[in-house]
Parts: structure tokens; sequence; C-alpha cells
């Protein structure tokens, strides 16, 4: 017996285990196999499926070839709200990749991820981008060009309800921006015009993903005030949906974050946080943007520079004031909108 093997031996004598020789072989068999192999979990959103299954085993392939190990993730998609809730319910999430920053947030303030997850991360943790669109009927009969139409007499809206939709408060911002930053209107003026767009909107589904089935399934609306990757993965599918890029938007920054709490107690931080890293090379930032997200990575962007038209009034978050501002003055109780909901 080697002396390594004398030492394990000796170590669980100590113990007061008393094992046989072919089950002390199975068991450090076992530990050692354990070293070769790492599992991840990865939440993120369900519109990302399909560049996360291009992206894991091309980073399973270069870790093992870099460290000798096979690294598992393990996935699990949702709407970015659920998912962060999730989390914070016990979810042993290594790395969340979530639709929103304010998802994120809600995951630090349970005391998951450490404040500042955005300076250790590339791009400061903004993982892909998108803008909104507006989808219409086959050869647009309503003749709808841009945001301002939407409030005019006779057109029905879809739209997901922002108080129980994460996705949808990036609709709702991109009203209101446009009118405040773009046409640099009041914010008497743009809560009238946001109000006259909400008037339009016939029912308000809980989430991006009912607000599509009402439009299409059944058949309800005008216009869609939807998402471009949402739409360029369907028109991938063959789906073809006809879409106008409005002449502004707020730029949709999608962010990822490693849980600190959760990789520090599993052992995993290393491999978490370079399957991160791996999100940004221009390798999987070309699977983002091969299922319709605009790509953060510049040589990317500049290779999808076709598909992904350059937005003169493009603004973001900061712009309107962050997102605790944001949820505090629009989205809380009592704030705008429940004060739009209320003339509806």
């Amino acid at each position: 017996m080697s002396v390594v093997g004398f030492a394990r031996r000796g170590f669980l004598a100590a113990a007061g285990v008393v094992v046989s020789g072919l089950v002390l072989s199975h068991l450090f068999t076992a530990l050692s196999q354990a070293q070769d192999r790492v599992n991840l979990t990865l939440v993120s959103y369900a519109v990302t499926r399909a560049a996360y299954n291009n992206i894991i085993p091309k980073f399973a392939a270069q870790w093992e070839a870099e460290t000798g190990q096979r690294v598992f993730v393990e996935t699990s998609y949702a709407g970015s709200a659920t998912q962060s809730r999730a989390v914070i319910d016990g979810l042993d999430a290594d790395v969340a990749a979530l639709a929103l920053a304010l998802d994120i947030h809600r995951i630090q303030d349970a005391g998951l991820i450490q404040p500042g997850w955005e300076e250790r991360t590339p791009n400061r943790g903004i993982l892909t981008r998108s803008v909104t669109v507006i989808v219409t009927r086959e050869g647009n009969p309503k003749g709808i060009q841009d945001w301002d139409d939407l409030a005019k007499e006779g057109i029905n809206v879809v739209t997901a309800n922002p108080k129980t939709s994460g996705g949808a408060r990036w609709n709702f911002l991109s009203l209101w921006g446009y009118k405040t930053l773009v046409q640099e209107a009041t914010d008497d003026e743009a809560l009238e015009f946001t109000t006259q767009v909400y008037q339009n909107v016939g029912v308000l589904p809980r989430d991006a993903r009912e607000a599509t089935d009402v439009f299409f399934q059944k058949g309800q609306g005008d216009a869609l005030i939807t998402y471009e990757h949402e739409v360029l993965l369907a028109n991938l599918r063959g789906e073809n949906l006809p879409y106008i890029l409005p002449s502004s938007s707020i730029s949709i920054d999608n962010p990822v974050a490693v849980v600190d709490e959760i990789v520090d107690r599993k052992g995993t931080r290393e491999v978490a946080e370079a399957f991160v890293a791996f999100l940004f090379t221009p390798e999987a930032q070309r699977e983002f943007a091969k299922v319709g997200f605009r790509p953060v990575n510049p040589e990317v962007a500049a290779e999808f520079a076709d598909q992904y038209p350059v937005m003169d009034n493009l603004f973001t978050v900061e712009d309107l004031g962050g997102w605790d501002a944001i949820q505090e003055r629009f989205f809380d109780d009592g704030a705008i909108f429940d004060n739009i909901q209320a003339q509806l």
C-alpha cells in the first residue's frame, strides 16, 4: 500500500470508521471522480435557451481542455422575476443571467450577491442587449410607424402589465423616454401620452409570453409591443413576423452575475467566474447574436451590423434615473403606473 493509502486508512481509523479494502477503494474512487467534475447551475429567462444550448458545450470543452476537469451546467429557464425569487427562496444557482438588473439587485438585497457585482464582471455585467419593437398585423393595415401611432383613436394595443411583468417595464419606459428624452416633452405631456397608449390596451396580460399569445393565438390587437430578440428568434423559426423598428427605444440591457453566497458555499467560484467570462467571448456572443440578441462584444457587433441597425435615439435606464428611482417613481404601489390604471 502506498504512503497515501496508509495515510487515508489511518485517517479513517482515527475517525472510528471501520471499512473493508473494497469499500475503501470505492470511496476514494468516488472522491477522485468528484474532483474530476464540477456541477454548475445557471438560471436564465426562456428566450436564452437556444443560445445556451450551444454555448454550454463550448465552455465545457474549453474548461476540460485547460483544467482536465469536466463541468456540467444544469439550466433553469423561466421569467426573470420568477428566477430571482427562486434564487432568493433557495434555488442553488451559481450564475444568474436575467432580463433586468433590477432582478439581480433583488438577489443582492437578499444578501446572496455582494454589492459591486457590476465592477467584477466584464462590461459592467451587461451580457446582451435588445430594443423594443412594434409587431403589426400582416400588411400593417393601420399604418403604424412609430410610438405616436399607438396613442391614436381606434388602435388596439397589446402589451403586458408592468406591475406583474419585469419585461413589460421596458415597454412602458420606451414610451415615457420617447416623450421626455427624445421629444423633450414635459412630464405632464409624457403622462398624457402614455395614458393614451394604455387606454388603447384592451387587456393587460400578466407577462410578455401571455401578451404574445393574446396577439397571435387569440387574434386580439392591431399592434404588439415586444422585444427585438423575441421577433428575430420567431423569424428564425419561420414565423416571419411583420414589425416596426421605432424611431427610439430604451436599451434593454440583460445582466449576468455570479451568486457569491452559493459559489462560496459550494466551492465553485473559479469555474463560475470562468463561465461568466466565457459568455463575453466572441465565440459565445455569436451564439447570442444568432438568436436575436444584440451582442456587446464590438467584434461580433460589427459582424452582425446588418441584422441589428443602429438606433440614433437609444437611451438607457441611467438616463431615466436608474432602477431604484424608476421602480419608486413608476411601478411601486401608488406610483405613476397605478395612477394611469386608475384612469383606464
